[in-house]
């Protein structure tokens, strides 16, 4: 369990908290927990085939991609980016 917890502390400081300057304890929960909703709703993850966590069912594949435009949502002020494609 050790090397499971050590590995998600070190993607929550590499992808996070290395970016950013921690103000205060208020600030260090807002950071973590928008941290979280993207970790959980957005981010890929290999072991689950590039899907998040809370995704429920499989993504599909885009074969024309000169008829989507894509929409960026910046996380933590910029520091992550999702896209998504539009329509």
């Amino acid at each position: 369990m050790n090397a499971h917890c050590e590995r998600v502390f070190g993607t929550i400081r590499r992808e996070a908290l290395d970016h950013v300057l921690i103000l205060n304890e208020a600030h260090a929960t807002r950071v973590l927990a928008e941290f979280a909703r993207h970790y959980n709703t957005h981010r890929p993850h290999h072991a689950r085939h590039q899907r998040p966590p809370e995704a429920t069912e499989p993504t599909t594949p885009v074969h024309n991609l000169e008829d989507r435009r894509l929409l960026r949502t910046r996380i933590l002020g910029g520091t992550i980016n999702e896209y998504r494609y539009a329509g």
